[in-house]
């Protein structure tokens, strides 16, 4: 932590969740050996861009796979090459696409802050259905000769009353059109690798430093052979939109080593790992004048885990005790949860920390 505290910055206990403002998650020591060991050496970054998906669509059970630069750099590469393909001649088009399919249908219940990484590219976002619900109707509706993709996006958003994912599948599939779905925080479990592009998303992307524990800085653009290629194409340190976007070689070795880590990992035991920790803040909170905490499930991302929800009465103030808890020594991050109440989240705790957060949050209690 040397560099941290030469720089008056404070680590954090993260209780929160894999947020990318609090660093995302922490890499295991195999990975930043990897990553220390590919930094040591000069490569051809294409040929390894190439031979890293190649291993990666293998432990996947993908066609073909792209390391990004995060997430949000996938959904970008992915809109652009929905957009013009591997065609050279179209590479350097961006933003203009006024001669080309430039219109991205989305429903109304996934509108959210991350889709800015879709309308970067220039595209137009064709919204469909209420907030209240989308219809068969909707989609055929909004298809033409301008639509490039539909873009899924999976999380906290999906709803039971929007237009389910077969079904927006099996629509896009009689109109030639390419699903993509933006699953950046939708492991566990680990099965979502494979999962979405099986049932016939054309490219599922997710992010490298959330559960997979890899660089903060990478993302996972798995599925269709040739629009990963096109993928490559428009992407560092080839002259396109995702010039910008680079990957090192550090990252792409260091999430390969991360993959390969999480898939061998017992996750049934970790998911009752999470579960102990989530009943041993409950029973360390139950009983106090004022304050309820209970079982809440699935956590913030949508993903099948569980976490804390503490409730206070008008005695406390959620914001009080989040700044407390973030002011203290040492400082602990939560989630602010409706008007009153916080949510402790066990999925990025290092061991024993669950014990610190509860400790810290008794005392501030009293």
């Amino acid at each position: 932590m040397t560099g941290y505290k030469s720089l008056g910055v404070k680590p954090i206990i993260n209780a929160f969740a894999t947020l990318t403002r609090l660093g995302g998650s922490l890499m295991p020591p195999e990975v930043v050996q990897a990553m220390q060991e590919a930094s040591k050496c000069f490569i051809d970054l294409d040929e390894l861009q190439i031979k890293v998906g190649k291993r990666i669509a293998t432990l996947t059970h993908n066609e073909a796979a792209y390391v990004s630069s995060g997430a949000a750099a996938g959904l970008t590469l992915a809109t652009a090459v929905c957009v013009v393909g591997n065609d050279a001649t179209k590479r350097n088009v961006f933003p203009d696409l006024r001669e080309l399919k430039n219109e991205i249908i989305v429903q109304r219940l996934h509108r959210n802050g991350y889709d800015y990484a879709v309308r970067q590219v220039g595209v137009k976002l064709i919204e469909i259905g209420t907030e209240h619900g989308t219809q068969r109707d909707d989609l055929l509706g909004a298809i033409n000769m301008k639509t490039a993709a539909i873009f899924w996006f999976q999380g906290a958003m999906n709803q039971p009353s929007e237009l389910p994912f077969q079904e927006v599948i099996a629509i896009a599939k009689t109109k030639n059109i390419p699903v993509i779905v933006d699953a950046a925080a939708q492991l566990p479990p680990v099965s979502n690798l494979w999962n979405f592009t099986k049932m016939g998303a054309a490219l599922a992307i997710f992010s490298g430093g959330k559960e997979l524990c890899g660089p903060q800085s990478s993302g996972l653009v798995l599925g269709r052979a040739d629009l990963i290629e096109a993928v490559r194409l428009h992407a560092s340190p080839n002259q396109g939109i995702g010039r910008p976007m680079k990957v090192g070689k550090e990252e792409m070795i260091g999430l390969l080593a991360a993959l390969e880590r999480y898939l061998t990992l017992d996750h049934e035991a970790r998911a009752q790992k999470f579960e102990d920790i989530v009943l041993f803040w409950n029973k360390g909170l139950s009983g106090l004048d004022g304050v309820v905490a209970c079982r809440d499930f699935p956590n913030e991302a949508g993903q099948p885990a569980p976490r804390t929800y503490v409730k206070f009465s008008d005695r406390f103030s959620r914001d009080v005790i989040i700044k407390q808890l973030l002011a203290g020594e040492p400082a602990i991050a939560v989630a602010p949860a409706d008007d009153n109440g916080i949510y402790l989240n066990p999925m990025t705790l290092q061991d024993g920390e669950e014990r610190v957060v509860l400790e810290k949050l008794l005392e501030i209690l009293g």
